[in-house]
């Protein structure tokens, strides 16, 4: 129980210093990517590279690929799930 809850918190450490990154510049980090996610109004996160080959977020890329393309509208990767679905899978993923 106490590692599940030190990964959720680290995973919410991630998102809020993403989120802050995101809101000063629209750089993203070296290591990082940014993604929006959300139905009506696109919430846009920086999270690291190393979730690309987390088997939940290839998921979630292959989801996109089926409704967006490679025509992402938002000039980034674009996610088709509400915000605190995305923050629920990335909270579960492997932070190493």
């Amino acid at each position: 129980m106490a590692i599940l809850l030190k990964g959720i918190m680290t995973a919410k450490q991630i998102l809020r210093r993403s989120n802050l990154l995101a809101n000063q510049a629209t750089e993203v980090p070296k290591g990082f990517f940014a993604v929006y996610v959300g139905e009506s109004q696109k919430k846009r996160f920086t999270v690291p590279i190393s979730f690309l080959n987390q088997p939940s977020f290839q998921e979630l890329l292959r989801i996109a690929e089926e409704e967006f393309g490679y025509n992402h509208p938002m000039d980034g990767l674009t996610l088709p799930c509400r915000e605190d679905t995305f923050i629920d899978i990335i909270s579960g993923l492997n932070l190493s």
